[in-house]
């Protein structure tokens, strides 16, 4: 590892660990970008079935830029967080050492596939964070890499955190990287098993998954059609046989299940 190489920030957070465990991926040059490309554009077709917030990180000082002002209402906040450490601080205590594992099972996913797709992949994952009634909620965390510099790097993430906790209170402990764009990959990472919450016998296709995720933000079964440039016919098709293999009646069942087995 260069020696040279530190990614640092006036508030340390248990990350900056992990990262710099990765010269080759991450940036640390001072400059940073001072604004994301617009982020509701970027997040639109991310799922996000509940109250949810999002921010952008500035990789190289883990300075947060355009938090959504729902931050400070879910989490009871006097005013926007300015370092990613105030984030981390919400984080339940008992789940701080999976997502430092899912960081790393994320980064070395990435890395394998290839440093010039990281821009069209998406990592999601759950853990709980305090929340403005003082006690912890389940919610599920997805990224995207925005910005990355002349040599490779990356230099800001987007990161979307949603509060499942009225859908579920299980955490899968399964860090997901998928495609997204032109990219179609689907990679499910297990950190530990939950012995009462077992996977459909049944796996589904990439094509039932990709389906899947459109159900969970609510699409019909039409704008499913027009969306994949499928029959009407074969989108029904492979709704009936995702409700079949999970063994769901309705789509917040499918939705429940779908979190707890670390499929979306």
């Amino acid at each position: 590892m260069n020696e040279n190489y530190q990614i640092t920030s006036k508030k340390r957070h248990p990350l900056l660990k992990v990262w710099n465990a990765y010269p080759d991926s991450l940036s640390n040059t001072a400059k940073s970008i001072d604004s994301p490309p617009p982020i509701e554009q970027i997040i639109g077709e991310m799922f996000a079935m509940g109250e949810f917030y999002y921010y952008a990180i500035n990789i190289p000082d883990s300075t947060i830029i355009s938090p959504h002002i729902n931050i400070l209402k879910i989490h009871g906040l006097n005013r926007f967080p300015k370092y990613l450490k105030e984030i981390i601080d919400l984080i339940h205590p008992d789940d701080l050492d999976f997502v430092m594992e899912a960081e790393k099972i994320t980064i070395e996913k990435m890395q394998e596939i290839g440093w010039e797709h990281q821009q069209n992949l998406k990592c999601s994952y759950c853990f709980r964070m305090r929340t403005h009634k003082g006690n912890y909620e389940m919610f599920h965390h997805q990224s995207l890499h925005i910005a990355k510099s002349e040599d490779g790097r990356l230099l800001q993430a987007i990161n979307i955190h949603t509060n499942i906790q009225h859908i579920t209170q299980t955490n899968s402990y399964i860090v997901l990287v998928v495609g997204i764009g032109n990219r179609s990959d689907f990679h499910q990472i297990h950190y530990k098993k939950q012995a009462d919450k077992q996977p459909p016998q049944n796996t589904l296709t990439k094509r039932e998954i990709e389906i899947l995720s459109l159900l969970a933000l609510g699409n019909s079964a039409k704008q499913i059609s027009s969306m994949l440039d499928l029959s009407y016919h074969t989108v029904t098709t492979h709704r009936k046989n995702i409700f079949q293999k999970t063994d769901c009646t309705k789509i917040s069942e499918l939705i429940k299940k779908s979190l707890e087995w670390g499929l979306i």
